[in-house]
């Protein structure tokens, strides 16, 4: 005999609705891997270069300072903000990287530096959201062009290229080197410091979302900031600490631009806000608020990341390719809602 059900087992409820087969299978993320599956098949069949290992290090190179910004793009349009302003950052922040490094500053002094401003960037930007509510989107179309303008009136067409080595190498080289393992069919992939810190934060990020009640508390604040306010979720707070956040990574984004490229301008990081965003509406995060995941986000970075490489790998020009990411973009608001018609219809 079973024991009679208890009170406190009665009134339980859990994290999450329990989840059927039918629910994995059209899940977002299920569909981003057949994406990229598809995405590596194409290219594999249209470039016999593209599976070469060091063409894919090459490639992270390419995407992995937007893909860290977007990790916090992700939680502040999950809690249905927005930051237009990272890329501005980027620009102010590299910008004083490259003073840093003239001042004969090391490399950790000019990563420190560019994230330093980056977090100022991001107190400003919270500060005027989350104390002064201001809506976001007006707000960080204001700070993308101050950050901008500040950077174009002081650098104007200077160019900042004189960094120490170490600073290069960080982001010039393979932070781990491919090393042969003593099993036939094992071996460490060559990975730059870029794509090491993003994979990093994405667990970090997938953790705090989904494991603990910081997470549970955006979700609640995406779904509905009202009720979350009175419920005693600090909604302001919350939505300042990501602002931060979202500053600190594009500072830190900076640091590893400039070590990769060795050259600060004034119009470095132009046009990022809008592939970070569209890494994040791919990634399945709903710009109403209140859904997404962390893996959805990771998994849309690397099918755009690989699509984008194979592109070019095969010799087709920009416009075109921001054609593609455009398609894919109206398809990926198009067909959530799809999905969730045959959900309803399937349920019938």
């Amino acid at each position: 005999m079973t024991a009679p059900a208890t009170s406190e087992d009665r009134y339980a409820v859990a994290d999450s609705p329990p989840r059927r087969l039918r629910d994995i299978v059209l899940s977002w993320e299920v569909i981003l891997v057949i994406l990229l599956a598809l995405t590596i098949i194409v290219n594999t069949i249209a470039s016999p270069y593209f599976l070469d290992v060091f063409n894919l290090a090459d490639a992270t190179f390419n995407f992995s300072e937007k893909a860290i910004i977007a990790l916090a793009m992700a939680l502040l349009i999950l809690v249905r903000e927005i930051d237009l302003s990272v890329a501005a950052i980027v620009a102010l922040a590299a910008m004083g990287v490259g003073y840093a490094a003239e001042a004969g500053y090391g490399a950790p002094v000019l990563f420190a530096t560019g994230i330093g401003i980056g977090l100022l960037c991001g107190v400003f930007n919270g500060v005027l959201v989350s104390f002064l509510n201001l809506p976001s989107i007006v707000v960080t179309i204001g700070t993308m062009s101050l950050f901008r303008g500040l950077t174009q009136v002081i650098l104007g067409d200077q160019a900042k290229t004189k960094f120490p080595q170490e600073f290069l190498d960080l982001g010039q080289s393979y932070f781990i080197k491919m090393k042969e393992t003593g099993i036939s069919w094992l071996f460490l992939p060559p990975v730059p410091l870029s794509f090491l810190i993003f994979l990093v934060l994405t667990a970090l990020f997938g953790i705090v979302l989904h494991r603990t009640a910081i997470g549970r508390q955006l979700f609640a604040t995406g779904s509905n900031p009202v009720a979350a306010r009175f419920s005693g979720i600090p909604v302001a707070r919350l939505r300042f600490i990501l602002f931060v956040v979202s500053g600190i990574l594009a500072g830190l984004a900076a640091g590893l631009l400039a070590a990769r490229l060795g050259s600060v301008r004034s119009n470095i990081g132009i046009g990022w806000e809008l592939d970070i965003v569209t890494m994040v509406i791919l990634g399945g995060v709903s710009i109403a608020g209140g859904v997404g995941s962390i893996l959805g986000v990771f998994l849309a970075v690397l099918v755009l990341g690989l699509l984008t490489f194979g592109m070019s790998l095969n010799n087709i020009p920009g416009q075109v390719v921001s054609v593609y990411i455009g398609a894919l973009l109206i398809a990926v608001i198009a067909i959530p809602r799809i999905i969730e018609r045959m959900k309803r219809a399937s349920g019938r």
